[in-house]
Parts: C-alpha cells; sequence; structure tokens
C-alpha cells in the first residue's frame, strides 16, 4: 500500500509570494513607526532588561504569515492517494437468480431451503464488497427484485424480503435465466457471472432453459447453477391450508441435474449439488475463489480529500494572534 500527496490545484501557491512582501511591509511600518524620545542620556535604556512579552511581540506577525501559509496550501487543495494492485474483486458483476417455488420450503434444509438459500448468499454478498450484485427471483414466472448495484445494504434487505407466494408457483429456470442474462448483457464488467440456484425441473415459461444458456454465451456471461436439495426424500409442502400454513408429506427430491450441466458446460460455468446447509456454504465459498482467481492483479485508486487540517491550522493561527493581539498585547492610546 502506497500513500502520497498532491495538490490538485498548484497554482495558488503562486499567492506564497504574498509573505516576503508582508515581511518588508512588517519592516518599514515598524522602521518608520518608532518614536524619537530627546534626552539627555540613553545608557539608562540600554541596561533595562526586555521582558519575554516584549521579545514575543513579533511573533504575533510569524503568527499571521504561518496562517497565510497554511491557507493558500489548503486552497492548493491536497489530496492523499492510496494504491494497490493486489485486488481481485473488482469489476464483476454478479447476478443471483434465485427458486423461490414451493418446493423450496421444503424441509431438508434449516429452516428450508429458501431460507437457507437467503442466508448463505447474504455471506456471500458481504464477503464481495467492490462488485455489483443483483437479484432475480423465479416460481412459475420471473422478475427482478433488485438490480445491479454496490449498495449491498438494500440489497440484503430486498434479499430479506423474498417468500414463497410473491409470485405464482411452478418452477421456470428458462425464464429465471433469461431474466437474469438481460439485466448483464449491457454490463462492461470484467467478468459477468449468473448463479442460478434451484431445487427442481423446468415446467413452466415460455423460454427454453437451454437457449437462455445459449444466449448468455453469447454475451459472454458465465453460469453457476446449484441443485438444492437432499439425496431420496424429504418433507415437503403439497398444499395450503386457509389460513395460510402449508401442509408438509415426504416426496421424492427431483432436480434435472442434466439441464443444470448443460447449462454450466454451454457458458464456461459449473454445475454443485448443495444436499445441505454446509454444503451449500461451501460451494459459495468456492464459487467465490473461483471468481477472484479470474483476475486476480487489479490496479485500485482511492483519493482522500486532505485540505481540512490545513485550514483548521489556519484558523487556529488567526485567532490566536488576535487573541493574543487584543488581549495579550492590547494598547491603551
Amino acid at each position: 500500500m502506497l500513500t502520497d500527496i498532491h495538490f490538485t490545484q498548484p497554482a495558488y501557491f503562486l499567492f506564497l509570494i504574498i509573505i516576503p512582501l508582508m515581511a518588508v511591509w512588517y519592516w518599514f511600518k515598524h522602521k518608520s513607526g518608532s518614536a524619537d524620545i530627546q534626552v539627555s542620556d540613553s545608557s539608562v535604556f540600554r541596561i533595562t532588561p526586555r521582558s519575554l512579552r516584549q521579545r514575543l511581540y513579533h511573533g504575533l506577525f510569524i503568527l499571521r504569515m504561518l496562517a497565510v501559509a497554511a491557507l493558500i496550501t489548503a486552497l492548493a487543495r491536497p489530496q492523499s492517494q492510496s494504491s494497490s494492485s493486489n485486488v481481485s474483486t473488482e469489476g464483476i458483476d454478479i447476478v443471483l437468480a434465485t427458486d423461490i417455488s414451493g418446493s423450496m420450503m421444503a424441509k431438508d434444509f434449516t429452516p428450508s431451503r429458501l431460507e437457507a438459500a437467503k442466508s448463505v448468499a447474504k455471506d456471500f454478498i458481504d464477503g464481495r464488497p467492490t462488485d455489483r450484485i443483483g437479484l432475480v427471483v423465479f416460481g412459475g414466472e420471473a422478475f427482478t427484485q433488485c438490480p445491479l448495484t454496490t449498495n449491498h445494504s438494500v440489497l440484503k434487505n430486498l434479499f430479506d424480503d423474498i417468500h414463497f407466494g410473491m409470485i405464482e408457483d411452478g418452477t421456470a429456470i428458462g425464464e429465471g435465466l433469461a431474466t437474469a442474462v438481460n439485466r448483464l448483457r449491457t454490463s462492461k464488467a470484467i467478468s459477468k457471472v449468473i448463479i442460478l440456484l434451484t431445487d427442481g425441473i423446468n415446467n413452466r415459461g415460455v423460454i427454453d432453459p437451454s437457449t437462455a444458456a445459449e444466449i448468455a454465451k453469447l454475451y459472454g456471461i458465465r453460469v453457476y447453477t446449484i441443485g438444492v436439495g437432499t439425496m431420496g426424500e424429504a418433507l415437503t409442502p403439497y398444499a395450503i391450508q386457509q389460513n395460510g400454513e402449508l401442509l408438509y408429506q415426504y416426496e421424492k427430491v427431483e432436480i434435472d441435474e442434466t439441464l443444470l450441466k448443460q447449462i454450466a458446460d454451454t457458458t464456461n460455468g459449473k454445475y454443485f449439488r448443495a444436499t445441505n446447509n454446509n454444503k451449500l456454504v461451501e460451494i459459495y465459498k468456492e464459487i467465490d475463489k473461483l471468481e477472484k482467481s479470474k483476475i486476480d492483479v487489479m490496479e485500485w485508486s482511492k483519493k482522500t480529500e486532505e485540505f481540512m487540517p490545513f485550514a483548521l491550522i489556519a484558523l487556529a493561527l488567526f485567532l490566536l494572534e488576535l487573541v493574543s493581539r487584543y488581549i495579550i498585547y492590547k494598547s491603551i492610546p
């Protein structure tokens, strides 16, 4: 990490010529302003000791010159610049395409597949502070819950808001993938990524998932697919009571892994199978590492305004001079 100071308005330093001019003016002022006293013998004045107050009198003018110098430095607008060459997360746009169909409420994850997916995804977001991340949700249809943003607090709040029942039930994988591609197609990012998470088989929507994958490939978008669900059977909702409570029964877990692998292979991505909470955490960690390795060396710089300390020093010196002049060195006409 390197830090240096530079000035964005160095022309203001030309005003430093004021300081020697002030010194010349001060010298002539005090030379011409000294009083002449006619006395028969001045030896008495030579042996009279000068007090500390008298010796420091000219310090008032020095304070004023220092204040002017500090003010001119502030006007020159100093900035500090920090730079690094080891940032690997900058320049990546990511869309999380998340299935919110009824089967995502299954209990093979704690407390459910959907809640586990939300929790792990939010941790993933926290680990990528410099990336733009968006959120697409899909069930029987798909829509953008949050466009690409670096405001991750807003993104996580919108993530918390997603729930089963907010859109028509079903699993439209093609629609979800196509909507995510649409959010990334105009992106100028170095790397464009979709993380598509689902627990079922494509059974809704008018867009074929394979076609959506080809479109993603066309735009240079890499798709990581995650199949969520245990091996065998899981406690899965099959009906909703009038009071909104879900009724559960054990059902066979069916995930179209062939399709998810095809989507990943077409876009140069990777397919993962998450069978429990811990496995899902590991998958997101692996994706995090894979994407960081794509652009391992990135230079970045951050500029910080540094004029305030100089402005405060100038103000303090001016105030010190005024207080000293009108209180300590106050003269009576």
